[in-house]
């Protein structure tokens, strides 16, 4: 609606009010004007009133309209900075593209200039390879003729001299390699095996043939002896131990080679000296009654190994039979104390590997079980002892360092591999054992023998016991990078076809020598 609109419905809605008004007014009114008057002035009123009010709302609408031009007027203004400012942007966008564009122009016409001298240079290249080619093959010519050879002749010639060269380069290379992982290795494991052995004390005990048994006095010969020698054959036919009385003073001396029999032997003539009754019936009940006794004393020893080695929870009948190695030998060797310083060893290098050490120490108390069975079956004392182990629920780490501590077998686990290094060490340690003399020179003959199969070998000697065989070998057959070859395929040949304690050094001596006389 339009300001006049409004003022003219204002109006007419004055001017009824106002008739309205008056026409009551002058109905009750006494009033000498008439009511045509009055209705006039009123009209006249309500003229004035709307033209004050139609003036103030043209003065309205004017306000607003400019209010309105001046807001659309700044819009305007800013739009123009804006325009201008977006034109000057594109100005000088507009004057960056054309240097760029002349900048490329000018690089252009630089490319293909050095196109241009790439090319001459590559015809003057082209032609100074074809001289070179031509001299190469003249120089060749001649070559050929000084030689005797043709090209492809000496190029096989070069080509054999080089494979010679890198066959040499490569056999002197892998001898570094071999020899420094070689000294690396023994290194490491000497340094553990040091370490096991300087942290071990077991004892160690030298066994005979004989026991001496102490007597009160000498007259106690005549009652062993008896009537007519009836006690001393009674007493040798009880226990299977030879009785000999001497002039040793009050002294008897049992003799046999069963430690075990010769240990219950002792003990029966012992009890008999104390009580005085020497007689074939005391002699076989005394000896009976002591068999009875030795599994108390088996059980004691096995659980004195247990405790020195630190080894826990065993059956009663693996106890019982550990206590009885206390009394069987190999080489001179007491078996019990070999057990103990095999458990000890194992046990120290898998501390230093980072293993089971308890197992370690059990398998390693464990691995000549079989040496304290009864031999009333067929099979080595590693399978007879890998059976009784078994039978009494031993872990199968245990019974495969049992079965296996001979190297024979598959190992399934590193510890039967400590296991078989600990047994070896013990047992070839200085005075472990008392070797066989046929039997170590059989072995330095087959070392020998072996050494001197191979080409180009001269002379071989077996020095040091058998740790070490030094090889003469022939200069003329043999290269210098020839020889770590042949050292290492010798100590392969010893390694796998003789048996021996230990490891053998292979020296392999390549000497060239020129003499002449003045």
């Amino acid at each position: 609606m339009s300001p006049t609109e409004i003022v003219i419905f204002l109006f007419s809605m004055l001017a009824g009010i106002l008739i309205g008004w008056v026409l009551n007014d002058f109905a009750g009114t006494k009033s000498r004007k008439t009511a045509k008057q009055q209705i006039a002035e009123l009209i006249e009123e309500a003229k004035l009133q709307a033209n004050e009010i139609k003036n103030e709302k043209l003065i309205e609408t004017d306000e607003e309209i400019y209010e309105k031009r001046l807001k659309l007027e700044d819009e305007i203004r800013t739009q123009k900075n804006a325009l201008k400012q977006y034109e000057s942007s594109l100005n000088e966008k507009e004057n960056e593209i054309d240097r760029k564009a002349d900048l490329i122009s000018k690089k252009e016409r630089d490319v293909f200039i050095l196109q241009r001298e790439i090319q001459n240079k590559d015809q003057q290249i082209l032609k100074k390879q074809e001289k070179l080619n031509k001299m190469l093959e003249e120089e060749n010519q001649r070559l050929e003729q000084i030689s005797g050879y043709t090209t492809d002749q000496a190029k096989q010639v070069l080509f054999d001299n080089l494979i010679e060269d890198a066959k040499k380069e490569a056999e002197s290379l892998s001898y570094q390699i071999i020899e420094k992982s070689k000294q690396e290795a023994f290194q490491k494991a000497k340094n553990i095996v040091l370490s096991a052995i300087q942290q071990t004390a077991v004892d160690h005990a030298l066994e005979s043939t004989v026991s001496v048994v102490s007597l009160p006095s000498d007259d106690m010969k005549g009652r062993i002896i008896g009537r007519e020698g009836r006690n001393i054959r009674s007493f040798e036919m009880v226990t299977g131990i030879d009785v000999i009385v001497d002039d040793t003073p009050q002294a008897v001396i049992l003799s046999g080679y069963d430690p075990l029999r010769r240990e219950a032997a002792r003990q029966t003539m012992e009890k008999l000296v104390t009580d005085g009754r020497i007689h074939p019936g005391r002699i076989e009940e005394t000896h009976e009654k002591t068999i009875q006794e030795m599994d108390n004393f088996f059980n004691e020893l096995g659980e004195q190994a247990l405790l020195e080695t630190g080894v826990h929870a065993m059956h009663p009948e693996l106890t019982k039979t550990l206590g009885k190695l206390r009394f069987r030998t190999s080489y001179g060797q007491n078996i019990l104390q070999h057990s103990k310083e095999v458990a000890v060893l194992a046990g120290m290098m898998a501390a230093e590997l980072g293993l089971d050490q308890v197992q370690a120490k059990r398998a390693g108390l464990l691995h000549d079980i079989g040496r304290g069975i009864e031999r009333h079956a067929d099979g080595n004392h590693a399978e007879l002892g890998y059976d009784f182990a078994k039978k009494y629920g031993e872990n199968p780490i245990v019974l495969n360092a049992i079965l296996t501590h001979h190297g024979e077998g598959k190992q399934i686990s590193p510890i039967s591999v400590l296991v078989e290094v600990a047994n070896e060490i013990s047992a070839t340690r200085p005075g472990a054992r008392r070797d066989v003399v046929d039997k170590f020179i059989q072995r330095m003959e087959n070392i020998e023998t072996i050494a001197q199969s191979f080409d180009g070998v001269e002379k071989v000697y077996a020095i040091q016991a058998g740790k070490e065989v030094r090889i003469i070998i022939n200069h003329s057959d043999i290269s210098d990078a020839g020889v770590h070859q042949l050292a290492g395929d010798i100590a392969r040949k010893i390694q796998t076809d003789v048996d021996y304690p230990g490891q053998i050094k292979v020296t392999i001596i390549r000497e060239f020598r020129s003499v002449d006389f003045a």
